[in-house]
């Protein structure tokens, strides 16, 4: 098997991941997925299109992860995962895809308008 090249985006994070056959390493900027992200929630999010297929240990991915923050960052990792799982085996992409792994969550942060402290909070109105 070849290496597959995938990317996923989220907020103002991009995870570009190299995956290739191996014993189910992941590692994040030279670093282990334990090493980069240490809460467990955040690996289970990046792990979740694995174990939905069951290949947990079957391939290693190697993950360029730059922008945003940590919740971005790992949810953009779980799409460019689920993207390589189906460039692997297409018939897993209806799965993949009821349980939202393929859509991208394309959410992000409202701008901030003229005259007002934030995107929608105005400032106090005082009449007198």
């Amino acid at each position: 098997m070849e290496v597959i090249n995938t990317i996923g985006r989220r907020k103002s994070s991009v995870a570009r991941i190299y995956l290739s056959e191996g014993t189910g390493k992941i590692t994040i900027n030279k670093k282990d997925i334990t090493e980069f992200f240490p809460s467990a929630i955040l690996q289970y999010v990046v792990k979740q299109p694995l174990q939905l297929l069951g290949v947990e240990g079957q391939y290693d991915i190697k993950v360029n992860l730059y922008g945003g923050g940590f919740t971005g960052q790992s949810q953009a990792l779980r799409l460019a995962i689920a993207r390589a799982l189906v460039e692997i085996n297409p018939e897993d992409k209806k799965n993949l895809k009821d349980h939202g792994f393929l859509t991208r969550d394309s959410r992000a942060v409202e701008r901030k308008k003229p005259g007002q402290p934030k995107a929608r909070a105005h400032f106090q109105f005082s009449k007198r």
